[in-house]
């Protein structure tokens, strides 16, 4: 294993993390917030040392030997480092006392699921609430990314960067875009902030402050969920709702759409089936769940708004809610938890299963079914007119198996805690697919904070897991990982 190339990007990572800590710091410093600034600047120092360090380690590094298996730990291993040292900050300052409180907070910012253990986030500083909020706008689509698009790690391996970039992206397969994974990672980027831009402007003519309308913008584009209120969305105007659920849905959608929009290769971006079967998905869920919460609100409208936003939180896998939907009539109730399954097209800041996933699922079952009546016939399983690999479909069953194990063990483990089913069920589908709230003690009005250090452990571990894809957290585990290759 490439040990010295894996150290030397997770320096380099560590950089990152600590530069982006500066406008917390000044914001703080700037607003007197004494306690907060001297946090951030500890934490850059220490996170400076021990990027030095590595850095010393890995002065001889060479990138022509890397690939899937360094990909995958170093992307697990970098993402563990970002939680736990980016949660020192908030452990620091005092504004979350307990490390493990703090580590999954930080987790929970940086895989953009939002589930939070903080009972009154009104009165935390506003530098930690700007590196809280932040927070999402970096992982959503993913530090390492970001790292390729503007640093040349080496220059020696063509196919270093898409190990990587497979690593951390969502979805069954990630390809380029264009012949070099840097320029790649710069056209997302771009796409990802010009959009990030359009959310800003547009919250910003609701009339809200700058600072609100980063920070709610930050955690729409990484499809994360940390508010500044207590109350989430609900305070805010319906002009403000209505524009953050177009936003939560956008940012479901595959980047790769919006490239293609870019070229004006229209037929191809709209034709696409995952982006079909999500906004049909969309349109159906909030039909449903109108029509079933109908009696519970006023208007049509404030039923259509509340039933729109709350789907487009569910799917986008945001978190942000107006209404408090564990009070929802059970039929919408189900919904809400198969939404929470579903998740966000592959490609975009979203978490959950994902719709090519389902897509892939589905016309497996129908070969299979076919199959049965026709076993001498072969019939390959297409999407967008395009036959799909065989070990696609393979790593997809296997995902599955993954999820459904990984699901099993959590819900056992946190039931220890003696909360009820529906409350750790719904705990663990909303960390592993970094949804956020989920129903009963942990649903929109309360929080995780009930748990035990144990069970949010188990939970930061979901989180990183449903991020990651699975597989860079399984790699960690596998003892033929760690073996050196004959």
């Amino acid at each position: 294993m490439n040990l010295r190339m894996m150290m030397r990007i997770f320096a380099y990572i560590l950089l990152v993390e600590a530069a982006l800590m500066l406008p917390p710091a000044l914001i703080s410093l700037f607003l007197h917030e004494h306690a907060s600034m001297l946090a951030f600047f500890m934490s850059m120092g220490i996170i400076l040392a021990i990027a030095g360090v590595m850095f010393l380690i890995s002065r001889k590094a060479d990138g022509r030997r890397f690939y899937a298996r360094e990909g995958l730990v170093t992307t697990g291993i970098s993402w563990i480092l970002l939680g736990a040292l980016g949660c020192l900050p908030f452990y620091l300052s005092g504004a979350i006392p307990s490390y493990v409180d703090a580590l999954f907070e930080m987790v929970s910012g940086f895989t953009t699921t939002g589930s939070s253990i903080l009972k009154n986030v009104e009165i935390l500083p506003k530098g930690v609430l700007w590196w809280r909020s932040f927070s999402h706008w970096v992982g959503g689509m993913g530090v390492l990314v970001f790292l390729m698009a503007i640093v040349s790690l080496s220059g020696k391996n063509q196919g270093f960067g898409l190990h990587i970039m497979r690593s951390e992206s969502p979805g069954p397969a990630v390809g380029k875009m264009v012949p070099r994974i840097k320029d790649t990672s710069k056209i997302l980027y771009w796409i990802y902030t010009g959009l990030t831009v359009i959310n800003i402007i547009l919250l910003k003519l609701g009339g809200l402050s700058f600072f609100d309308s980063c920070c709610l913008a930050f955690g729409t584009a990484g499809t994360g969920g940390f508010g500044l209120l207590n109350d989430s969305f609900a305070s805010y105007s319906p002009y403000i709702q209505y524009v953050t659920t177009l936003f939560m849905l956008l940012f479901s959608v595959n980047f790769s759409v919006y490239y293609l929009i870019l070229l004006k290769k229209f037929k191809a971006a709209f034709g696409d089936e995952e982006f079909k079967l999500f906004w049909a998905m969309v349109f159906v869920a909030t039909t449903l769940i109108v029509i079933n919460v109908r009696p519970l609100y006023s208007t049509l409208e404030e039923t259509i708004r509340h039933s729109a936003f709350t789907v487009g939180t569910l799917m986008s896998t945001t978190g942000y809610a107006t209404t408090d939907f564990d009070l929802w009539p059970s039929f919408s109730k189900a919904i809400v938890v198969l939404l929470m399954f579903c998740g966000a097209c592959a490609g975009s800041t979203g978490g959950g299963f994902k719709q090519i996933r389902l897509l892939l699922l589905w016309r497996s079952l129908r070969r299979n079914i076919h199959t049965s009546l026709h076993p001498s016939e072969v019939r390959a399983i297409c999407v967008n007119k395009r036959p799909i690999d065989e070990h696609i479909l393979h790593n997809t069953h296997a995902y599955l198996v993954a999820y459904v194990i990984i699901v099993i063990i959590s819900v056992l483990v946190i039931s220890l805690d003696g909360f009820s089913f529906e409350t750790n069920f719904t705990a663990v589908m909303a960390t592993l697919n970094n949804i956020g709230p989920g129903l009963a003690q942990v649903g929109p009005t309360c929080n995780f904070s009930g748990y035990s250090d144990f069970s949010k452990l188990v939970l930061t571990a979901d989180m990183l897991a449903g991020r990651l894809e699975i597989y860079p957290m399984l790699i960690l585990l596998s003892r033929s990982t760690w073996k050196r290759a004959r």
